[in-house]
């Protein structure tokens, strides 16, 4: 089945940039990876461009899932820990696929685009979930999403670089850094108002 042979590529594209990155990853070498003709990989994807997004997209399809699953869980904030472990775990078992994924896009993708938002509003969700429980500050439940995942994401690209473990540089390894990072949450205050004094803050010195 069509659906069926466009999955058989998508896993034999992943593995290929697993193994030599983006400049790994072409039509013709897919064909022979995922033992199909040659020209099968151009049934399903126009240029490599597009193949890239869809391994980028069912990337982000995947976590979006396992964000909704964990979404069930009694403890919202400890769902999102765990979940931001698990991202970290991803990122550094497949350093092409994380690097990929949230790298810079040209190319015009709706499905990226459709997974990427997914992906987001279940994040979003969770944070929302963990406020309404009073397991997190008031705050803007999209901007907490943002420093949530920046913090794990940043985290995880220092521990590929070498610049960030729990025995070297930074004295943490970046799943200590997620958990740091959520009990500071808890325990602060609303986000929206630091953001707003702040910037009253701010505004008061320039006068």
């Amino acid at each position: 089945m069509p659906a069926e042979t466009r999955d058989t590529l998508l896993a034999a594209a992943a593995q290929l940039l697993d193994q030599g990155g983006p400049a790994s990853v072409t039509l013709r070498e897919l064909g022979k990876r995922a033992g199909v003709s040659h020209n099968a990989p151009y049934k399903h994807f126009k240029s490599k461009e597009e193949l890239l997004a869809a391994i980028a997209s069912r990337e982000l399809s995947r976590q979006a899932a396992a964000m909704n699953r964990a979404g069930a869980r009694p403890s919202p904030l400890e769902a999102l820990r765990s979940l931001m472990h698990g991202y970290v775990r991803w990122a550094r078992a497949y350093p092409a696929r994380f690097k990929l994924t949230f790298g810079s896009w040209s190319h015009d993708s709706a499905e990226l685009g459709a997974a990427a938002s997914r992906a987001r509003v279940a994040l979003i969700d969770i944070i929302h979930a963990a406020q309404h429980r009073g397991q997190l500050g008031q705050g803007d439940p999209e901007r907490i999403a943002s420093l949530i995942l920046a913090l794990a994401h940043g985290a995880a690209d220092l521990a590929l670089g070498g610049h960030l473990s729990a025995a070297g540089k930074g004295h943490a390894d970046p799943e200590d850094l997620v958990d740091d990072l959520v009990v500071a949450l808890r325990e602060s205050r609303s986000l929206e108002t630091r953001g707003r004094t702040g910037r009253n803050s701010r505004r008061a010195r320039t006068r």
